[in-house]
C-alpha cells in the first residue's frame, strides 16, 4: 500500500479566465446606448458628457454618438493635481433632406 498518489496526478495547473478589461471602443468610432465603451478595475477612465459609470468601473454609452477621449486635471485629496482620461460621447447631427 502506497502513501503516496501515483504520479502524474497535479495539484496545481488551475487559472481563472481571463477578465477581457481595456478600450472596447476608441476614439473616433460610433457607440449606441448601453454599448461598453471600457472595461476596468478602479477609475482609470473617467465618465464624461452622456457616459456614465457602472457598479464594476466599466464606462458605457448613454446617448448615440462618437466617441472621444480628453484629459483634464483633476485636483486629489492631498491638495495635488493629476492629468485624468475623461471618456465622452459627441451626439450626430442628423440632416434630414
Amino acid at each position: 500500500m502506497s502513501k503516496t498518489k501515483a504520479s502524474g496526478v497535479s495539484r496545481l495547473g488551475r487559472d481563472s479566465a481571463a477578465q477581457r478589461l481595456g478600450v472596447k471602443i476608441n476614439s473616433g468610432e460610433k457607440a449606441k446606448i448601453g454599448m461598453i465603451i471600457i472595461r476596468q478595475r478602479g477609475t482609470k477612465f473617467l465618465p464624461g458628457k452622456n457616459v456614465k459609470l457602472g457598479s464594476d468601473d466599466t464606462v458605457y454609452a448613454m446617448k448615440n454618438g462618437v466617441v472621444k477621449f480628453t484629459t483634464k486635471k483633476k485636483d486629489l485629496f492631498n491638495g495635488k493635481q493629476r492629468l485624468a482620461k475623461v471618456v465622452n460621447i459627441i451626439e450626430e447631427i442628423v440632416k434630414t433632406k
